[in-house]
């Protein structure tokens, strides 16, 4: 597999996450944003989280929490950025 078809499978596999995690959770992120992005941007927040989980998987080898992986964390942020950028458009169009 090239790396165009590994990022086309990556980029799937995020809307996966997207879909299956708006399902069972809801659309959090946006209800969250919504709710506390005058004070603050959400944003920075979701991503210190995720980023203080890829220092501590990538620099503690012993981990208590094993279904955690690094790959998941990366996963995780990406989704992050691209839904950040899918609420801003929102909110620019006139959605909210």
């Amino acid at each position: 597999m090239d790396k165009k078809e590994t990022l086309k499978k990556i980029y799937d596999n995020l809307y996966t996450i997207y879909c299956n995690k708006n399902h069972d959770y809801g659309d959090s992120f946006a209800k969250v944003r919504d709710k506390y992005n005058d004070k603050f941007p959400v944003i920075l927040i979701r991503l210190s989280d995720k980023f203080a989980r890829l220092e501590a998987l990538l620099l503690n080898g012993n981990r208590q929490v094993k279904d955690e992986s690094i790959t998941d964390t990366l996963l995780d942020i990406a989704n992050y950025c691209a839904m950040e950028v899918m609420e801003m458009n929102y909110q620019n169009s006139g959605g909210k």
